[in-house]
């Protein structure tokens, strides 16, 4: 079997669109971060490496936000810092559906000379000018109401809440939960006290439930290859295979035995693992 330190450095648990996915939580507070007019008019679509691509309704809301782009990437790169996000891009493109009528109806905002009104802003920079003067005076009004100030991003948050608002709380335990997973790949041997030792008040049911993700993930996979007969063009599967007997067995590496590898992985899978390693 292969060793699995090989494997460092090129695996990652992780797959697909998450609760902590950037384009997610943007469009989730995106009416926060670039007003409601804005907002009714534009929506992250897909994060391209540093590039966040921004549909809007038409090519003159394309036009109008991107004069705005610096103030918006430094908008987004607070929200997000683990994105990397340095350009937008706007295009048109779909929005989708929000529900309520709240987004129908006229926001009702302060005027410049702190007179309301429901008038629609004339373009975006104004629509943005107006959501500043709101934002300000609600973060003033919070401040005074003992709001304090997330550990994380510096966003405020309510005097009752913890170190972290919901955005830093959710990547913090994603990236706990990949920290976990990275070590029962590299070292399934550890088992649950020895995981212990190195991630901070490690729970069982916590230790279980990834374990329980990680072998059913990871025999999806091991599946996969053998109704195809063939491997891919790295052979990672071997290096999944190894980490799976280990954890799946619960076995030391040196208690490991042909015979239980074979007995874990299946005669079929066994021999499209190994037969050309063993010849």
């Amino acid at each position: 079997m292969l060793k699995l330190a090989q494997a460092l450095g090129a695996w990652s648990p992780g797959e697909g669109a998450g609760p902590s996915d950037p384009v997610i939580l943007l469009g989730a507070a995106w009416s926060d971060i670039v007003g409601a007019e804005n907002a009714r008019n534009s929506h992250p679509a897909q994060l391209a490496g540093d590039t966040l691509m921004i549909a809007t309704t038409s090519s003159v809301w394309s036009a109008q936000l991107s004069y705005l782009s610096e103030q918006i990437i430094e908008a987004l790169r607070a929200r997000v810092p683990r994105a990397g996000i340095t350009k937008v891009r706007f295009r048109v493109g779909k929005l989708p559906a929000h529900g309520g009528s709240g987004l129908r109806a006229a926001r009702v905002i302060e005027g410049e000379r702190g007179q309301r009104t429901s008038e629609p802003a004339s373009d975006a920079p104004e629509a943005l000018r107006r959501f500043r003067a709101t934002v300000n005076a609600a973060e003033r009004a919070k401040r005074a109401r003992g709001w304090k100030e997330c550990s994380g991003c510096t966003a405020l948050i309510a005097p009752t809440s913890g170190p972290l608002c919901t955005t830093c709380e959710i990547a913090r335990e994603a990236e706990r939960e990949r920290q976990i997973s990275r070590l029962l790949f590299e070292a399934p041997w550890l088992g649950f006290a020895g995981t212990a030792k190195l991630i901070e008040d490690l729970r069982q049911d916590e230790y279980d439930s990834i374990r329980r993700r990680l072998l059913s993930r990871w025999w999806d996979r091991l599946r996969r290859v053998r109704l195809a007969g063939t491997l891919s063009r790295d052979g990672a599967e071997r290096l999944i295979a190894s980490s799976y007997v280990l954890l799946k067995s619960e076995l030391a590496p040196e208690r490991l035995t042909p015979a239980i590898v074979r007995n874990v992985l299946g005669d079929d899978l066994h021999d499209l693992l190994y037969e050309t390693v063993e010849r």
